[in-house]
């Protein structure tokens, strides 16, 4: 029996990733050489059984749409169930987009007409391979009415996130939002489990005591009156709203023993396929401790970088620490340092990029430099 159905939830989402989501939403922003930060949580629910997944977007979601298609590369294109991209429902009056409770609501139908007792609501902007079942088995053995996900935090996270304070049992005594003061390195993974009837229960009396953000004023302020409980994730775990930690946890994924736990558990993270030439290594080509993707010609010097499909290095140029998406082009005797270049971007001649560690070089999307 089936038990849970997934949620991935991109509405009021944290963004602060600047030129990388000036043209996509945080959730299609390529990650990994060949991903993008959705397929973790698609992948995470699939690999849990799960066969009933929507996608509830709010805006820019075009790439998203593009990137999800049917849903097939997750085995998600099925008669029953499968992968529902739901749109936002605007505000009558204003014609804004409202919280995520009210889109609950809009899209009550999709809730009921699932045959699953128990929803996992999940962002798109967490890097981790997660079982669910996991979570479910815990949920059911405190007899919690809400169970959230969290990891013990670093102490350089450099993304916002919400922090909990989670007694021995277990219990969640407090969750503070992303300016908060609590002393403690529990960080909320933004994944909660919880029965179906509970969600459009809270959906409905929220929205009628006139709030509308399901973790702010469905949770938070209900922490005292609901059994909240606390699941601690102990694998690898990326936090990525911001360029900091976009940067961070890409780079993090240089280190082979991280890269196989992220991609090469049992369970696979999927993504839509792309069928291209492997990468081609010009005679004087150098690369070393880099990621690099398919279709790529390589002739200059690539080192400790990140490159995704189609990217072309030409003679002479020489890349360090640095981040380059899809079809980049960088000419002959270029050089670029601690930068993430968006798709597209073409660097002329004998240019020099360099950026800090802490604040990259940012190119956005077709730009020439």
């Amino acid at each position: 029996m089936k038990r849970m159905m997934g949620v991935i939830n991109l509405v009021n989402e944290r963004d602060d990733l600047e030129e990388l989501t000036y043209s996509r939403c945080v959730a299609s922003v390529p990650f990994g050489a060949r991903y993008r930060l959705i397929d973790f949580a698609l992948s995470n629910m699939v690999n849990s059984g799960i066969e009933n997944v929507a996608v509830f977007t709010q805006h820019k979601y075009r790439s998203l749409m593009d990137h999800l298609g049917s849903g097939k590369e997750w085995d998600l294109d099925r008669k029953r169930g499968g992968l529902f991209i739901l749109p936002a429902v605007l505000h009558g009056d204003t014609g804004l987009a409202r919280g995520d409770l009210f889109q609950f609501y809009s899209h009550r139908d999709y809730f009921y007409r699932g045959r699953q007792d128990y929803v996992v609501i999940s962002r798109s902007h967490i890097v981790c391979n997660i079982d669910y079942n996991a979570v479910l088995d815990y949920h059911l053995e405190k007899g919690a009415d809400v169970t959230v996900v969290y990891k013990k935090s670093d102490n350089d996270e450099c993304a916002s996130f919400r922090r909990m304070a989670v007694k021995e049992d277990g219990k969640v005594t407090l969750i503070e939002d992303h300016s908060g003061r609590l002393r403690t390195d529990n960080v909320s993974m933004e994944m909660y489990v919880m029965s179906k009837e509970l969600l459009l229960d809270m959906v409905e009396s929220c929205l009628a005591q006139g709030y509308d953000h399901l973790v702010r004023d469905g949770i938070m302020k209900n922490v005292d009156k609901l059994g909240v409980y606390g699941y601690l994730h102990e694998g690898h775990t990326g936090i990525v709203n911001t360029i900091q930690s976009y940067y961070k946890h890409s780079m993090q994924l240089l280190n082979p023993k991280l890269w196989r736990e992220l991609f090469f558990q049992k369970n696979l993270i999927y993504t839509k396929v792309k069928d291209e030439p492997p990468a081609r290594y010009a005679e004087n080509a150098h690369a070393r401790n880099s990621l690099i993707a398919n279709g790529c010609i390589i002739e200059g010097k690539v080192e400790n970088s990140i490159l995704f499909r189609g990217v072309k290095i030409r003679k002479g140029a020489y890349v360090k620490n640095s981040i380059i998406l899809q079809n980049c082009e960088i000419e002959e005797n270029v050089i670029i340092e601690n930068a993430i270049l968006d798709k597209d971007v073409f660097i002329s001649r004998g240019r020099v990029l360099t950026g800090d560690k802490q604040a990259p070089f940012i190119a956005s999307k077709t730009k020439v430099i």
